[in-house]
Order: structure tokens, then C-alpha cells, then sequence
């Protein structure tokens, strides 16, 4: 059995070699909130898809157009059927980028979005950010092994190029499913060694990781974690204006993919 899973191995290998010399075409961009992802829709001036692209009665909303050369999709886990707020979150944010894969076969993901900053790590309100690193730091397991499973780090898909050509920001994101912090979810993410917190980037990393697609995080600061304000008084504040910067970065970003290949980012 070796040598034929060692040719499984290495077909496997020279798939994945390929496929990062062939031009970028399809990109997927997950975005939690309406409010992120209305800018960028207007940007690339992308339309909402009614093909049943994904299951009947999920509330999931799917926009996509071309731009330059890229077919673009931006997929917004819409809103609550019942309450009728943004779906946010780990689970809806898991949920639409494994469906957004089976259904797109995309080149890239990228996560954008915003998120709270540590200015203990040199975050200021409005920086925008490419995240090197996520980490959960909700899922406590205190088990040898679970524990590393829970916390779930992992390295973000690398973009030397990329980074040196836009001059953003790099830092390390941590993951929750709440908004505020409890002194638990503080010492995970100072032992996660965070400059941003999130709650959609680590579950979109294990999903795009688990599907091999690779991923991009960008994430603008609406919030500083570690000061004296109220978390959510502050980012309702700065959503609006930091979404601006958000939107310009991506589109920086989609502008630098454009005719290039996965190994040239």
C-alpha cells in the first residue's frame, strides 16, 4: 500500500503546484455585517444573486459580479429570520464559507470585516490589518490535546508580495463569539498574543483550511479592547466611518490579485 499512497501523495502535491500558477478567477469574500459589505458591493458593482446557489430557507445572501478580470462573490450570512439582526458569529460564518466553497470552487477567500484592537499592540481606531495568525479563545477544553484543539491556531495563507506592495498592517487575530471580554477570554487572547479580536476570522480559517482553499483575513479597527470605553458604545461609533477603510482596503487588495497567480501574493 505505500507506494500507492505515496503516489496519491504526490499527485495531491503537483494538483496544489498547479493550481497556484494558474491565474486567480473566482474569489469568495465572507462579510458578517450588511453594513461592511454594502460599500464593496457598490465598489465592484456587483448584483444579488437569486440562483439557488445555496439550500432553500437559509436567510444566506450571495452578491456577485466581474471585476477586471475576477469573478467576484461576496456572501453575507444575512440576517436573523427571527430577530432580524445581522447573523454574526462562528456558526454562521462556518456555515456559509463551507456551502460558499461546495458551490464556487473558489481560488481565494478573503475575510473581511471589523474587529476590536489592543493598542497594548499598537492598534489605533481605523487601521486596517492582515491577520498573520488566528486563534479561538472561547473554547476552553482543559484536556491534554483538546485543549490545543480548542484554541485551534494556525498560520494564515502567507502574501509577502502583497503585504509589501499595500503597505498594511500585520497582526495576530483571535477569535469569540461574544462582544465583550470576560477576564477568561482576556488571558486566552493575551496568551493568543492578539493585536485583534474578532468573531467570524478563526472559524473561516478552519473551514477554508479543512477544504484546502487558501484564505485572507483583513479586519479595521472599530474598537479599542483595552481602554476605558464601552466595547459596543464605541464600535457602533466607529462603524460607519472604519467600514470606509475597510472598503478601501480590500479593494487595494482585489485590485492586487487581479492577473495574478496564488504563488504571486
Amino acid at each position: 500500500m505505500a507506494p500507492h499512497d505515496d503516489g496519491i501523495e504526490v499527485a495531491e502535491e503537483t494538483m496544489v503546484a498547479e493550481a497556484e500558477k494558474r491565474p486567480i478567477v473566482t474569489i469568495v469574500i465572507v462579510i458578517a455585517m450588511q453594513t461592511e459589505a454594502l460599500p464593496l458591493v457598490n465598489k465592484f458593482k456587483l448584483s444579488e444573486n437569486h440562483d439557488p446557489v445555496f439550500p432553500k430557507g437559509v436567510p444566506w445572501v450571495r452578491y456577485h459580479g466581474i471585476y477586471k478580470d475576477l469573478n467576484i462573490n461576496i456572501i453575507w450570512p444575512g440576517k436573523d429570520s427571527v430577530l432580524g439582526v445581522d447573523c454574526v458569529g462562528t456558526v454562521p460564518a462556518s456555515l456559509v464559507t463551507y456551502a460558499s466553497i461546495q458551490a464556487l470552487q473558489p481560488d481565494l477567500i478573503i475575510n473581511a470585516g471589523t474587529a476590536g484592537g489592543f493598542k497594548a499592540k499598537g492598534a489605533c481606531i481605523g487601521d486596517v490589518f492582515v491577520a498573520c495568525d488566528v486563534a479561538f479563545h472561547d473554547r476552553r477544553i482543559p484536556i491534554p490535546v483538546f485543549d490545543l484543539y480548542g484554541i485551534c491556531a494556525r498560520r494564515t495563507f502567507s502574501t509577502p508580495n502583497m503585504l509589501k506592495e499595500l503597505k498594511l498592517k500585520v497582526g495576530k487575530l483571535s477569535t469569540g463569539d461574544s462582544l465583550d471580554m470576560s477576564p477568561h477570554d482576556e488571558a486566552s487572547i493575551t496568551a493568543n498574543d492578539a493585536t485583534l479580536k474578532d468573531m467570524e476570522g478563526a472559524a473561516v480559517a478552519y473551514v477554508a483550511d479543512l477544504l484546502s482553499v487558501p484564505a485572507i483575513f483583513i479586519k479595521a479597527v472599530t474598537d479599542i479592547v483595552d481602554d476605558d470605553k464601552p466595547t459596543a458604545e464605541e464600535f457602533l461609533q466607529n462603524l460607519v466611518a472604519v467600514t470606509a477603510a475597510l472598503d478601501q482596503a480590500v479593494t487595494q487588495v482585489v485590485d492586487f490579485i487581479s492577473g495574478k497567480c496564488i504563488s504571486e501574493l
